[in-house]
Formats: structure tokens, C-alpha cells, sequence
């Protein structure tokens, strides 16, 4: 059975960075589009970025487009999340994701889920 185990988040102040990783264990990534989401209290679960099995396809939510960056390493075993000019509005728990088909931006197209890193950006 595959497990998705999230790591890196932590508080910082406006501007700053983190990157956040998702180690995929009991299997390998290969075999599953990747993806980072994010929910802020009392909001809807959004889609934050995306990366496609091969690694060739990135796809990025609007408000983080320039800001945030996805890769996969590792024997495609970890997925990466690296988050630069950090604003308030970022300040959410982040889940890694997995899906068995890409493009993936809906919740409803994730199989795995993983257990949630908080994210606060605040002075």
C-alpha cells in the first residue's frame, strides 16, 4: 500500500521561503501524477500545484504562478514543493497528493492523500 508522508512546513514571515516534500513510501511515484493542495481554515480544499508522472508536465494554481516551484527527485520517489515570496495568504495546511491521471486540479481526481504540513506566513 502506497503512503504519502509530508515534511518542511514550519512558520515564517512575509517574503520568506520553504519547501515542503512528500516522500512517497510502499511504492514509487512513477506511477501516479503528483500534486500539492492547500486549505486555509473555514475555505474549501484548492489545488495548488501539479506535477505529471514523467515530470515533463507542471501545471500551477494562478495565485502562485512565479512564486512556487514542483519537482520530483529521488528516483521520482519524492515530490518537492519550494515556495518563495511567501505572503499571509498562503498560510494554510498543504497535502500532498496522488492521482492515477493528469492534468489533476480537482479534489475529486486525488486516490492518496497525505496527512497535512502547516504552513503560517506571518510577521
Amino acid at each position: 500500500q502506497v503512503y504519502l508522508v509530508e515534511s518542511g512546513g514550519g512558520a515564517v514571515q512575509p517574503g520568506g521561503s520553504l519547501r515542503l516534500s512528500c516522500a512517497v513510501s510502499g511504492g514509487s511515484s512513477n506511477t501516479y501524477a503528483m500534486g500539492w493542495f492547500r486549505q486555509a481554515p473555514e475555505k474549501e480544499r484548492e489545488f495548488v500545484a501539479a506535477i505529471s508522472w514523467t515530470g515533463n508536465g507542471r501545471e500551477y494554481a494562478d495565485a502562485v504562478k512565479g512564486r512556487f516551484t514542483i519537482s520530483s527527485g529521488g528516483a521520482k520517489n519524492t515530490v518537492y514543493l519550494q515556495m518563495n515570496s511567501l505572503k499571509p495568504d498562503d498560510t494554510a495546511v498543504y497535502f500532498c497528493a496522488a492521482a492515477k491521471g493528469y492534468p489533476l486540479s480537482e479534489v475529486r481526481d486525488i486516490n492518496l492523500w497525505g496527512q497535512g504540513t502547516q504552513v503560517t506566513v506571518s510577521s
